[in-house]
């Protein structure tokens, strides 16, 4: 017996769910272009002031794990004012560290809390929303967080230049943090509203189960288009750690640091919705791979203008490279993970898909530290190039395999059919 979806209007998730997003977002986007200024005023090295800088995205790999148990045990509501509470305590952490050890941690708490926030908005898009809207649903909660990123660099350069106090942005995550909870205890539920099943807390309670037997049972497809995934989510955490260290190595001042990676964020946030028109018209490769290609050889060109006269200049018109590049790419991972998904069981796989490519998100920071530590930060900007070059040949090799209704061009055994494209079965291991 099938339950008649309620009606659905786009502001019913605007205040519950869009707006804490958006807030959230600001947050992280102040903060996280300064960490390794503010890890390097602490004494922290190059390479250390790069390895803290990654403990959001280690966080976040933690954080995936429990994180589904979480939501589906207290609610998504109740998550996401937990997630907030969480991102308060990283920040006072952060605000009184006295060491970069001390520090690491309030940001490694900052990436736990990121990671639980993420899941109670998935949930609650996925209970709340029915399902011929969800997509859309989704692809704006995709683009509120680019909002975000690209709101909160401003506002962290302009917090500063106004207090003089670089670790004032850690004020716009608290605000940010204050704000959500207050709105979510303020405005009412709307699921309490609904008669429907709680669909979202079982799904991501399923997505978060057997995570060890579902990787070994998808292993040949994630070891082979995961490694590429992981690869794009390496790529797009890297971006993020190797810009501020350089801004670090250049002398840059925290403001003008923020300035120029909030530039690079304004357009990959003005790109996100051409992406997914490239994607739907084109293939998915489309995307990716000039996305992957062009962030490889942004950073291969960035890694010999370190000492150049024009450093400055190359380092932010590389800044907007990077930013075009990857939003070229915005929501292909969401994307190419649904494509893969067994229709009848999609939680179990698209919680590994996800796992698969944070492994990349956490690996990419750890790998920056290495280089910077025994070699040099451009030689770590010239290995990151590389790896992009590889990550779009191995996606290149095995999305047209495994996903090959993906491409609505060149589909055979795909072809449109009522204007809907059909997956082809995935070949077996």
């Amino acid at each position: 017996m099938s339950i008649a979806e309620p009606d659905f209007s786009f502001r019913q998730i605007a205040l519950p769910a869009l707006l804490p997003s958006l807030l959230f977002a600001i947050g992280e986007g102040a903060i996280i272009p300064l960490i390794p200024a503010l890890a390097s005023n602490l004494g922290a090295s190059l390479a250390v002031a790069g390895f803290i800088a990654g403990m959001t995205m280690l966080g976040q790999l933690v954080g995936d794990i429990p994180s589904g148990w979480v939501v589906s045990r207290i609610g998504e509501r109740r998550a996401m004012i937990y997630a907030a509470a969480l991102a308060i305590l990283a920040v006072v952490l952060c605000l009184l560290a006295a060491s970069p050890a001390v520090f690491g941690v309030g940001i490694f708490f900052l990436g736990l809390a990121a990671a639980i926030f993420s899941l109670a908005r998935h949930a609650f898009l996925t209970t709340f929303v029915p399902r011929p809207y969800r997509a859309r649903a989704l692809s704006t909660l995709g683009g509120t967080f680019r909002a975000g990123w690209f709101i909160g660099p401003f506002l962290g350069a302009g917090l500063i230049a106004l207090t003089g106090d670089s670790q004032a942005v850690f004020w716009i995550q608290g605000a940010c943090a204050v704000a959500i909870i207050v709105l979510l205890i303020v405005v009412p539920d709307p699921i309490e509203k609904l008669s429907l099943p709680d669909v979202g807390g079982e799904f991501i309670a399923e997505e978060s189960t057997g995570l060890v037997k579902t990787l070994w049972g998808h292993r040949g497809l994630l070891a082979r288009i995961g490694s590429g995934v992981a690869l794009v989510m390496g790529l797009r955490a890297a971006r993020m750690i190797i810009l501020p260290l350089w801004a670090v190595s250049l002398g840059l001042s925290e403001s003008n640091t923020a300035l120029i990676i909030g530039v690079g964020g304004a357009l990959d946030f003005a790109l996100f919705y051409t992406s997914g028109q490239i994607m739907d018209r084109f293939g998915r490769l489309f995307s990716v791979i000039p996305s992957m290609l062009g962030m490889g050889v942004a950073l291969l060109a960035l890694s010999v203008t370190h000492d150049l006269p024009a450093a400055l200049t190359w380092f932010i018109v590389l800044t907007i490279v990077l930013g075009i590049s990857n939003g070229v790419g915005s929501g292909i991972v969401m994307t190419l993970g649904a494509d893969l998904a067994p229709p009848d069981d999609p939680a179990p796989f698209l919680g590994a898909f996800r796992f698969t490519g944070d492994l990349g998100t956490a690996g990419a920071p750890l790998l920056i530290s290495l280089v910077v530590a025994v070699a040099s930060l451009p030689l770590a900007a010239a290995v990151l190039g590389l790896l992009g070059f590889v990550g779009a040949g191995v996606l290149l090799r095995y999305v047209p395999r495994y996903a090959p209704g993906a491409d609505p061009r060149h589909s055979p055994r795909n072809p449109p059919r009522n204007g809907r494209r059909m997956l082809a079965p995935t070949p077996p291991e």
